[in-house]
């Protein structure tokens, strides 16, 4: 990001979570040397976040079919540019797929995945003008390797990491980057949200604030592949290189 005066910032979900903690990340950032626009669904908690780290709250719902497009209209309205999107809203719903609600199929898709979509179909035009800038998205290892009872989530996730990488080829000749952070368990509300607990032994949820230095060096020092915790690249090139043994250990071990 280096030339860009004081970069605008855009972070979806920053209400609680991973968003919440990446805009504190980027606040504490020295100089100030960010714009923070805060977008998420939750008015009092956003504008509690914004007052923390003097960010701007954008009140967004990314469930409704023109939530993106209202977001990214009035960011581009209040800055002129939005230089960095850190696409972190996200939802889950835990249980067989048989039983999911269609709603529930609806919501996840929406949030997790056509949203970022749309965020980015809106925003990344001007960053290729401006010939500067990052998406950073907010994956999953789930959506690398797949798991039992999260189908959906898995999906949109592993429909990120394809988007993301066809942008990537798409942008080469630019200075436009595209990042993923790839989280396993997060010790966040995201749990207690979707209803049901985590209950694995491993990985242990990590802190929300390793998410969002993943984030920031994303943006600042060009990553674009990154897991959190650094570890969990390892089985995901497993399953990449041995599919079948993958699937043999995870349905043993669980």
């Amino acid at each position: 990001m280096a030339g860009t005066a004081r970069p605008v910032v855009l972070i979806t979900g920053a209400s609680s979570g991973i968003g919440e903690a990446v805009a504190e990340r980027f606040a504490a950032d020295a100089g100030g040397r960010w714009r923070l626009l805060l977008a998420g669904r939750d008015e009092g908690r956003l504008a509690a976040v914004a007052g923390r780290t003097h960010g701007v709250p954008l009140v967004a719902d990314l469930r409704d079919t023109t939530g993106a497009e209202r977001l990214a209209a009035t960011a581009l309205e209040r800055e002129g540019r939005v230089d960095v999107l850190v696409a972190a809203a996200g939802v889950g719903w835990a249980g067989p797929f048989a039983r999911m609600p269609a709603d529930a199929v609806e919501e996840l898709v929406a949030v997790n995945l056509t949203a970022v979509m749309r965020l980015a179909r809106l925003l990344l035009p001007g960053m290729v003008a401006r010939d500067v800038g990052r998406v950073v998205m907010i994956g999953s290892m789930a959506g690398s390797v797949g798991v039992a009872n999260e189908a959906v989530y898995a999906a949109t996730k592993g429909g990120l990491l394809a988007f993301a990488e066809s942008l990537r080829y798409e942008l080469a000749a630019t200075r436009v980057r595209v990042a993923v952070v790839q989280p396993g368990a997060v010790a966040t509300p995201f749990f207690a949200h979707r209803g049901v607990p985590y209950h694995r032994e491993h990985p242990r949820p990590v802190p929300a604030g390793r998410a969002a230095d993943a984030v920031w060096r994303a943006v600042v020092r060009g990553r674009e592949d990154l897991f959190v915790p650094a570890w969990l690249g390892l089985p995901a090139r497993i399953h990449g290189a041995v599919p079948g043994f993958f699937r043999a250990m995870a349905k043993r071990f669980g």
